[in-house]
């Protein structure tokens, strides 16, 4: 007998001290997908697979290539179970390196799709409803060349990065004028270059050392780095209305009104175990996903004679949002995506009555337009959290 296993990696960069000073670790750890829903968080069922102080995050992941015989107590019999990945779980950073993508601060920030542009477009009307390197080490200017090809492409691979930057410092080496010797000229510091590329590749061949994600069997590493809703939304979007709201009651000098509001508010019936109003409101700047899951819950009932119309409605909204967002069973999956897609579209246009320009400096936002495509996919957004 023979059995797929479908697997769930999670990779992040974490702390090796019990203190609180930063030691960075990256570690990887995985969950089998076949087991059901409830069970996927608890911790017995997620397993540690490896950790290291010094080797980049792809440098650790490595896909199985075979089969793994085991033995079947339920039947008393040998089986084999072929493991494969169904989707690489994670924050934003993480699953942005995954895909060999600069990350959030690039122009073109998704990298799902290819949205965004200059700032100059992602202004303009065109520009602004999209939102709802080898070759180059060798010749000069490289630095900027590299630079500017980040830049613009959003693309950047940390498994070939030390050889590009071994490339870069080994041609300011040879074009640099010192005592008693002359820089090479151009035409030898290639050849030069080109065989120093040879030795790092240590006899192998390009695909060789470039992330391994992108030529796995059965994984399409962009479409399959499922939006992670605590970091997107909790620690996202609604933490930048949180911030937003929190200036306006200051510059009203409301917000002792809203402390008593939210104290006096009935919690009977809420899920939301993380109103501590006193620490909520003392240290407003620094909230965790806890904190504004609650929140969200709750907000329009505090605020809604004390901010603006267009910020309570997005307040609404988002609590619409969050409901649907952390289900952890679908029944109608057509009828709840449909609903979704417009709270979502809901969301963003009401965000653009209150900030239009968050959209453009905010890529999360954007995120949240491939939710739908996501869940389709792979079931409930609580499948692929990492809270």
């Amino acid at each position: 007998m023979v059995y797929s296993v479908p697997l769930i990696i999670f990779m992040d960069d974490v702390s090796g001290n019990i203190s609180k000073q930063w030691n960075k670790h990256h570690a990887i750890y995985m969950s089998n997908m076949n087991l059901p829903h409830e069970m996927l968080e608890k911790e017995f069922f997620v397993r540690f697979v490896s950790s290291s102080p010094h080797a980049p995050p792809m440098e650790l992941i490595d896909a199985a290539q075979s089969g793994v015989i085991v033995w079947d107590c339920k039947y008393n019999e040998e089986v084999m179970l072929i493991p494969y990945v169904l989707f690489l779980a994670g924050d934003n950073p993480m699953q942005a390196e995954e895909c060999s993508h600069t990350g959030l601060n690039c122009n073109y920030f998704c990298r799902t799709c290819e949205v965004g542009g200059t700032k100059e477009y992602k202004e303009s009307e065109a520009g602004y409803n999209t939102i709802f390197m080898f070759e180059t080490a060798f010749k000069s200017g490289a630095t900027t060349k590299i630079q500017n090809s980040v830049s613009l492409t959003g693309v950047r691979d940390s498994s070939s990065a030390s050889i590009l930057s071994a490339l870069v410092e080994l041609r300011k080496k040879l074009r640099k004028h010192t005592v008693g010797s002359q820089a090479l000229p151009e035409n030898e510091v290639e050849v030069a270059l080109r065989k120093e590329f040879k030795e790092l590749l240590k006899g192998g061949q390009l695909d060789d050392i470039i992330n391994p994600l992108l030529g796995m069997d059965g994984l399409d590493i962009h479409m399959d780095t499922p939006t992670e809703i605590l970091h997107t939304i909790l620690l996202g979007v609604v933490k930048y209305f949180w911030g937003q709201t929190v200036f306006l009651l200051k510059k009203a000098k409301f917000l002792h009104i809203f402390q008593c509001q939210l104290k006096s508010i009935d919690k009977d019936g809420l899920n939301a175990p993380c109103l501590n109003t006193d620490y909520i409101c003392h240290y407003e700047g620094s909230l965790i996903g806890k904190h504004f899951k609650s929140l969200a819950q709750v907000m329009p009932f505090i605020i809604h004679n004390l901010i603006p119309p267009p910020v309570l409605n997005a307040w609404t909204v988002i609590g619409e949002l969050v409901v649907l967002v952390w289900h952890t069973k679908i029944t109608d999956m057509e009828a709840y995506l449909a609903i979704l897609s417009q709270t979502i579209e809901d969301f963003l246009n009401v965000t653009t009555q209150c900030a239009p320009s968050i959209l453009i400096s905010k890529p999360k936002f954007h995120f949240l337009v491939h939710l739908p495509v996501y869940i389709r996919h792979f079931s409930p957004t609580i499948v692929f959290s990492t809270e």
